[in-house]
């Protein structure tokens, strides 16, 4: 029950891509199906499917090439946390001083499309943008280039790096082009790599 409405409103957010094989596998790995989560939890999917077309819960991060609604394993953990769907856009834009703010990651989460991080919450989001800010602007600090400044910028991409999933080709379309993976974790490592004592190391 509402799959087809759930479908055509995370194809009008996201445009209509194909999942390759690849796309396929790597959903399955880091995603649930939503159908087989709402069985472990115990909830009705089209009531599930109801409450995202209502703006209570997220839309699917993706639709694997099959059709399953791919969701993420803690779908339901924000809710809870928040005391019930109901309170959840409340408790969720509480979290920025900006209401404007709040209000505009709220819209973000519902779209489904923080799929940049593992655990999406208010925290992760924030520490997420506060990262992806601070390794953008790295190279034109003072000190840039120096010892000091580059273990920094390497705690920052580390951070950054254990709070992303690797994404997978089908974001680059739909986000028409490289992800934060991308700019501020592989190409910032490989435009500043580490000293060979570091590496050698492991620091």
């Amino acid at each position: 029950m509402y799959e087809k409405e759930l479908a055509e409103r995370f194809r009008r957010i996201n445009g209509d891509h194909p999942m390759t094989p690849a796309d396929d596998a790597y959903v399955t790995v880091q995603f649930a199906v939503l159908e087989e989560l709402c069985a472990t939890e115990g909830c009705d999917p089209g009531a599930v499917r109801l409450r995202m077309l209502a703006g209570l819960l997220p839309l699917p991060g993706y639709l694997r090439s099959d059709g399953a609604e791919m969701v993420p394993r803690d779908l339901f953990a924000l809710t809870e946390r928040a005391g019930g769907a109901e309170r959840l856009e409340e408790w969720f834009t509480a979290h920025w001083e900006d209401g404007e703010t709040g209000r505009r990651e709220w819209e973000a989460y519902l779209s489904g499309q923080y799929v940049c991080l593992h655990e999406v919450s208010p925290a992760t989001i924030r520490r997420k943008e506060h990262l992806t800010a601070a390794i953008t602007a790295a190279p034109s600090a003072p000190d840039a280039g120096s010892a000091a400044w580059t273990a920094r910028l390497h705690a920052l991409i580390d951070e950054l790096d254990a709070l992303e999933p690797a994404f997978t080709g089908y974001d680059r379309l739909r986000f028409g082009g490289p992800t934060s993976r991308d700019v501020c974790v592989d190409a910032m490592r490989a435009r500043y790599p580490r000293p060979v004592s570091a590496v050698a190391t492991g620091a």
